[in-house]
Order: structure tokens, then sequence, then C-alpha cells
């Protein structure tokens, strides 16, 4: 297997974030990519450094307006008065589509960006780009060869709907993927198995019938996003049964998730696709800040051969996953049990050894 990844990536700086009420430390750190690619490596996968940045594949699934706006606003940010180094929004169209498109860069961040965990800096629009090259990259390669790939990607992408970034996201990678891949076939399911519910990857495909999006993730009720995700959201017009949410309690374990990803590969299995996309997640592993489940890392073991067992031609897009410690165990712990294997097998947080 090749894994596709962009140097990049290192240019984006997240920096600190505002939720709850307080400014954090962001979670996606440059060092999330050397935990995964090492492991990778280590698994016998093949490195491809993507450096040509193409927008022709963010273009397919997102809006000029907003692409213009990613590429420009770190520079019009500097020509008002604001005292920050990033694009941080302050107002948000509220409840409602704003009537008219804003002239104010501080307008326009609101506008385009859901929430103020995304900050656009310097070098945002060059990393967003470049894993949107490595997604579409690594699908072109499937699509030519048919072999499984894996695209690692940083930032992540699936909450970037087609003119928001969100999440800490801002182009739909996963996304981005699907759509390649509907070059070769008129089928295409994207399944997505981190611990957030995909409100990008749901916006994109909503109305559409080619593409089937699964999404298990914790209950939005009480967690980021909030606003989707929930499962009556089943989607409208030629897309409707063609969005399936299974929203999971708070803390949920290892037999509740992969009963969920049971119901998910039978849904994909009915929906007979000619190839899928995974949106992998980590951020489901107990010790990840982001609290959400409470899985070990078997609950990965046991996804990859539950996704091996569709038989079909996977592209793999990185995701979230923040417990560094932890991260090149899970995905050692995920592929061993897709069926690569390693001399070390993996082991989880209380010292459990799988593959």
């Amino acid at each position: 297997m090749k894994v596709f990844y962009s140097e990049k990536h290192l240019h984006h700086v997240q920096g600190e974030v505002y939720e709850k009420g307080t400014w954090r430390a962001g979670r996606d750190v440059p060092e999330r990519v050397a935990c995964l690619l090492n492991a990778a490596c280590r698994l016998g996968f093949d490195p491809v450094e993507v450096r040509e940045l193409q927008q022709a594949p963010a273009a397919s699934v997102h809006t000029s307006q907003y692409m213009t706006f990613l590429e420009t606003a770190y520079a019009a940010w500097g020509r008002v008065d604001a005292t920050g180094e990033r694009v941080i929004p302050s107002s948000f169209p509220i409840r409602q589509k704003a009537a008219s498109y804003p002239d104010s860069i501080v307008g326009r961040a609101g506008y385009h960006l859901q929430d103020q965990l995304s900050p656009i800096g310097e070098h945002t629009w060059t990393a967003a780009l470049a894993a949107a090259s490595v997604a579409w990259s690594a699908a072109a390669h499937l699509v030519k060869t048919k072999e499984p790939t894996y695209a690692l990607c940083r930032p992540s992408g699936h909450h970037a709907s087609s003119d928001k970034a969100g999440g800490a996201t801002y182009l739909n990678n996963a996304a981005i993927a699907a759509q390649c891949l509907r070059q070769r076939y008129s089928r295409v399911a994207l399944l997505d198995i981190d611990v957030h519910h995909g409100n990008g990857s749901q916006e994109i495909f909503y109305q559409r019938s080619d593409v089937l999006f699964i999404s298990i993730h914790r209950d939005p009720a009480d967690y980021f996003p909030y606003f989707s995700g929930y499962a009556c959201e089943q989607g409208e017009g030629d897309g409707l049964g063609f969005t399936v949410n299974l929203p999971l309690p708070a803390g949920s374990d290892d037999t509740t998730f992969t009963s969920a990803l049971e119901e998910a590969i039978s849904q994909i299995n009915a929906f007979q696709p000619g190839a899928l996309v995974v949106s992998l997640g980590f951020d489901g592993y107990r010790e990840d800040p982001a609290g959400g489940f409470d899985l070990s890392s078997d609950a990965f073991y046991q996804a990859g051969q539950q996704i091996r067992s569709l038989g079909l031609p996977v592209v793999f897009v990185q995701e979230g996953g923040y417990a560094l410690e932890y991260l090149g165990d899970l995905l050692t712990c995920f592929f061993n049990g897709y069926g690569f294997r390693d001399i070390y097998g993996c082991r989880d947080s209380r010292g459990a050894a799988h593959g």
C-alpha cells in the first residue's frame, strides 16, 4: 500500500482556539503526521510525497467564492485593524442564510468559518491545498490500479462543507477523494469513523444518490458539531436515504462501536458501491483528549477487519486523532486488522497486544 503525504502540512500552525469560554492550545499539531507516517512505513507502506499543488481537486466539491476566501483571507486580515496574527471570526450569520456577501474580511470570516476552532494563518491555505492534493492523488492511484491507498492528510477535512471551514478543517479531503473515485465508479460509499460527525461531508453529498455517506460518531446533542449528525438526517431530494447517521452515547465502548460499524457495513453492502472512502479518525480512543468514546486499540483492529470484509477498493483518508503517544500503535492496529502486519504488533494503553 502507498501512503501519500505532503511536507507542506508543517507550515500550518493551528495555535490557540476558543472553546467553551476559554482559549486552549489547538490539538492539530504537526507531530501527528510524523507519528502516523513512521507507523505506516514500519508496516511496509511505500511513502509518496505529493509536491504539486492543484486547485482543481478542491474545486470539485468547494465553491470558487470559498476557495478565494481561503487563499486571500490572511493577507486581507493584515490590512484591517485586527490585532491577532490569525483570521478568527467574531460575528456569525446565526440561524439564517446571510442576505448578502460582506465586503469586509471580518464579515467574510464569520460567513465562511463556522467556529473559532479553525483559525487561518499565513500558510493555512497552502497546507489545506496540499492535503486536498494528497487525497486526490491517493484516490487517483486507486482509480488507476484498484490498490488500496492511505492519504495522510493534515489538516483534516470532514467538517469542511462546500463553502465553510470548521473543526480545524478547511478543505474536505474525504469528499475530494470520493469525487475523484466517481470518475471511474458510478457509486461510491464514504464511511466516517471519526468520533465527531462529518458534517461537512454530509452537506456536500446530502442531495446526491451516487455517494452514500455513513457516519459513526458521538451523539451531537452534547458534543461537537452540535447541529448535525442526528439519526433523523437522511438526505433530501435525490439524496433521500443516502445519508446514514449512527450517533452513539458518550463513553461508548468497543462493543457498541463495532456493533454500529456492523450496521454501517450492512448498509454499504446494500448500496453496492464500486469503491469506498474511509474517513479514518482515531480520536475515539480512550486516551484521546477529545473525550468522546472509551475505545481500546482492539476496536480499531476489529474495524480494520470489518472494513476489509467489504472487499472494496478503498482510500483511507486521515481525519482526527490527537493522543500522540498512541497514534502510531492505533494506526498499526487498524491496518493489522485490515491485513497488514508488522513485527511488533500493537498495544493499547493497558498493554494488551493485538495483531
